[in-house]
């Protein structure tokens, strides 16, 4: 059954009258960038080591595939019959004799070639390389947002003195639900200072007031040695001794 229709009905032939142009079709099975580009894919296809390249073989190769772009597009083949009159020199230097001389080594004709087809071999990797990486607008695109209606714009409200008073008064009452009190354990205490005091205390001795106190407990050590001092006084357990107006303070025990 046939797959072409025309009018509705199906075409199982060609009209007689139907003129097809000689270049309307058209099919590439390679495409290479450049003569080198062809010399490396004949090389890599054939698994030729590129440093010991045999010239006859890959310029009969070349110019075939030359022959073939004559035919297609001619403006096309100028650069790559540049490079078959470069392999027609290195074929023609190869099988020339070499003159004989003594201590100078001929260099190879086609060492300037391999050279050639190294360098663009190693760019031609850098590209594949490079084209490889993610691209912008092939493996992924750039988010975008309309900006229509971004620039209108908007009145400030207008917030009245007592509006704002209202809304602190808020926010404390918030921070009053969140208040806490910790109590903590007093680190000095009075009845713990007297029994360290009568420990001090020498019986058959006087000791100096002021050596009683420890200034590095600070303000707070001072008040609870003193109170400890007056407690021990009251209950008769320490007694102070002062020899005349204005003299040091001693203490001394009464147990």
């Amino acid at each position: 059954m046939s797959a072409v229709l025309v009018h509705g009905e199906p075409l199982a032939e060609l009209p007689p009258d139907l003129y097809i142009p000689p270049d309307a079709l058209e099919v590439i099975l390679e495409s290479f960038a450049g003569p080198l580009d062809l010399l490396l894919y004949l090389i890599r296809r054939d698994n030729i080591d590129i440093l010991d390249i045999p010239i006859a073989e890959v310029t009969r190769q070349y110019m075939a595939y030359v022959e073939v772009m004559k035919a297609i597009k001619l403006e096309l083949a100028a650069e790559y019959l540049v490079m078959a009159a470069a392999l027609a020199e290195i074929k023609s230097r190869m099988l020339l004799p070499r003159p004989q001389t003594e201590g100078a080594e001929e260099e190879d004709p086609r060492a300037e070639l391999v050279r050639r087809l190294l360098e663009y071999e190693q760019y031609r990797a850098a590209v594949e390389r490079i084209d490889a990486r993610p691209q912008l607008g092939r493996d992924f695109w750039a988010a975008g947002i309309g900006t229509e209606g971004l620039d209108q714009e908007r009145p400030v409200p207008e917030v009245s003195l007592e509006q704002l008073l209202d809304a602190l008064r808020g926010v404390l009452m918030r921070a009053d639900a969140f208040a806490h009190h910790r109590i903590l354990r007093e680190p000095l205490s009075v009845r713990e200072r007297m029994t360290r005091i009568l420990e001090t205390l020498r019986p058959d001795g006087f000791t100096e007031f002021a050596h009683l106190f420890d200034a590095g407990e600070g303000r707070l050590g001072v008040v609870v040695t003193f109170l400890a001092v007056l407690e021990l006084v009251r209950e008769s357990l320490i007694s102070l001794v002062q020899n005349e107006p204005f003299a040091p303070i001693h203490v001394r025990s009464c147990a």
